[in-house]
């Protein structure tokens, strides 16, 4: 008799079988829902244990995985700022291999009578299960709202989840780390930070990131200048606050590319050379950060694998799994910016 069918006994889960077979939670689900990915080994270790622990899917989890309209819901606030927008494309490619399509939903409020229209419309178009693109605090604290009701992931870089929620994305902190970790490779000192608006949870993570690089390096920080937004003019605005300091940093460690491109911008107005004078790293990767002059330095952050995760995450929910936040290491792009410290 298998383990399933003793009276009393709990029905296993997909983390049972993982334990069992020595694998990864997600080598299991890849066995469920696309096993050709597999190799026939793993593939064949992991069917072997369902059968002997009397795995099967809980009738949950069938529907939001092979049933109904194969429809998944996409949340964001609606901003058309370089990293929401990507990710929103990132989710929607990842749910498009997995034979998903897409329902975008722009909620530009949180109010709770524009959250319950939104939930609503999702559920009368037979919604499977919603992703949730979470910038800011404001539209997570709503999703609460959501996730009472329906299968839902938040994608943030905030540390916030609590109790059920389940959060994917992007590990901010990290990139910030690693982005003021290599000015201080290269014998900077003095490494300033322009910030992004402090009511986003990306921006939060930078400071907080450049901030450990500075205490571990025994280094102190300088005076943060907070942007006004994401935008090169909010850069170059900030740059002129940077400017009333003295005396100036070595290198700066911008909060995205376009603040960074801005701040170059004001560099340049007063003389000052990029990376001769002041070394600049940005964060993001835009696509012409490579035409930038000089081409950027700066964080990628890695949308389409974040994108994956939060699919997967949502597909795996009702199969009784619980999840620690998912944050996905972005990577440092070395380019012209940056220079040894002369």
């Amino acid at each position: 008799m298998s383990v399933a069918k003793r009276k009393g006994a709990r029905r296993p889960s997909m983390i049972d079988v993982a334990k069992h077979a020595g694998v990864s939670h997600q080598s299991v689900s890849r066995v469920l829902n696309a096993p050709e990915t597999v190799h026939p080994d793993t593939r064949g270790r992991i069917e072997r244990s369902m059968a002997t622990l009397g795995y099967r899917r809980n009738s949950q989890a069938r529907a939001l995985k092979t049933q109904s309209t194969g429809l998944i819901g996409v949340v964001s606030q609606g901003d058309t700022d370089f990293g929401p927008t990507r990710m929103t494309w990132a989710i929607e490619n990842a749910a498009r291999q997995r034979g998903y399509a897409t329902a975008l939903s722009v909620v530009r409020d949180q109010r709770a009578e524009t959250v319950d229209s939104t939930l609503d419309f999702f559920l009368s178009h037979g919604i499977e299960g919603i992703v949730v693109i979470t910038p800011v605090p404001a539209l997570a604290e709503a999703a609460k709202q959501l996730s009472a009701r329906v299968p839902l992931v938040l994608v943030t870089s905030g540390l916030w989840p609590a109790g059920n929620m389940n959060v994917a994305g992007i590990d901010q902190e990290l990139g910030a780390r690693r982005a003021t970790q290599h000015l201080i490779d290269l014998g900077h000192r003095s490494i300033a930070h322009i910030a992004g608006p402090m009511e986003w949870f990306d921006a939060r993570g930078r400071v907080v990131g450049w901030r450990q690089a500075l205490a571990v390096a025994d280094l102190s920080a300088p005076p943060m200048i907070r942007a006004s937004g994401w935008t090169a003019e909010a850069g170059y605005e900030a740059a002129q606050e940077l400017f009333c300091g003295d005396p100036l940093p070595d290198a700066i460690f911008a909060s995205n590319d376009f603040i960074a491109l801005g701040l170059i911008r004001a560099l340049a107005e007063r003389g000052l050379h990029v990376p001769g004078d002041i070394s600049v790293v940005g964060f993001d990767d835009v696509d012409a950060a490579g035409y930038f002059s000089p081409p950027l330095t700066t964080v990628r952050q890695p949308f389409e694998e974040a994108g994956r995760a939060a699919l997967e995450l949502l597909l795996d929910l009702t199969d009784g799994l619980t999840h620690v936040p998912n944050f996905i290491s972005p990577e440092l792009i070395e380019r012209g910016s940056t220079a040894v410290r002369s």
